[in-house]
């Protein structure tokens, strides 16, 4: 099992790595158009890459540090980087995609002159990359947290790409030189929306919220009805990071279960049900077993 997450976090470094370069290089490529054609889009998606690149790059260290093994220090090891850098990559987004929509209205106002067949020849560039980009990525984009907002932020490029596209067509051939300033716009309206999310998914698990899927108030009332058991408090969930939930609660048992054997079998159930019951499974869980006579003094200490 070692073996096979060790290898499975190697190639999700290996593909962000390739993306992180390719990226770079289009981003350079866009800041030359943007300079040359004076497109709104472009600019703006130039900006996009820069943030990709910057997001890619952490994401790259952030999967390098989640490699490591935990410590006496960090229990978990480092396994929530992929949050934190997820959130960073969202802020990111959320600020382009403001800028984006703010500089888009003023431009439609007053469009500036573009040249549509330097743009054209950038966009299809970028678009290329891109889908180079999303082809490596793809394979890691469900493994977590960190990979799903690199893969959404090289998505999000693509869109970028084709909206410049379309716009130096629209300039092209109709002269309407406002398809620039609307092509900005519309990517910001791909970016915002997503980066929201990501930001409250980010968000919830920094907070320390209950798993998506799991509901504690079933999994009390499942806990409740076991044998001997009395009562159920301080049943908290949470998630270390993108497939690790974790699970803790204070069970109170009947007296007698601490003498004629019956607890540590209890327990055995109770874990085992909280890994395999319920539609989110809970492998890492600790129960603290305690007698009826033990309530009220548990009562006071958690008042």
């Amino acid at each position: 099992m070692h073996d096979h997450v060790h290898g499975h976090d190697t190639s999700n470094r290996t593909r962000l790595a390739i993306a992180l370069g390719i990226t770079a290089a289009i981003l350079v490529a866009e800041v030359v158009g943007a300079v040359v054609t004076g497109s709104l889009a472009l600019l703006v998606d130039a900006a996009h890459m820069l943030t990709d690149t910057i997001g890619l790059a952490v994401a790259l260290v952030a999967a390098a540090l989640m490699a490591r093994p935990p410590s006496a220090r960090r229990t978990w090891g480092w396994q929530r980087a992929e949050v934190l850098a997820a959130g960073g990559q969202a802020t990111i987004l959320l600020a382009v995609g403001v800028y984006a929509a703010v500089e888009g209205v003023q431009r439609l106002l007053a469009p500036p002159e573009i040249r549509p067949s330097a743009l054209v020849l950038v966009g299809v560039v970028g678009l290329l990359g891109n889908l180079v980009c999303l082809l490596v990525l793809s394979g890691s984009r469900g493994s977590n947290l960190n990979m799903r907002a690199a893969f959404l932020e090289v998505v999000n490029d693509a869109l970028g790409s084709v909206a410049v596209i379309v716009s130096a067509i629209v300039i092209a051939t109709t002269g309407w030189a406002r398809a620039d300033a609307v092509a900005g716009l519309l990517v910001a309206a791909l970016i915002v929306p997503r980066a929201l999310v990501l930001l409250r998914e980010s968000g919830s698990i920094l907070l320390e919220s209950v798993p998506s899927g799991l509901d504690l108030a079933e999994v009390r009332r499942h806990i409740l009805e076991v044998d001997h058991v009395v009562d159920v408090h301080d049943l908290h969930a949470s998630v270390v990071a993108t497939g690790l939930p974790v699970l803790s609660a204070h069970v109170v048992l009947a007296d007698e279960c601490f003498s004629d054997g019956h607890a540590l079998r209890i327990l055995d159930h109770l874990q085992e049900c909280v890994a395999g019951h319920f539609a989110v499974s809970v492998e890492h869980s600790t129960f603290q077993l305690e007698a009826v006579s033990h309530r009220d003094h548990e009562a006071h200490v958690h008042a």
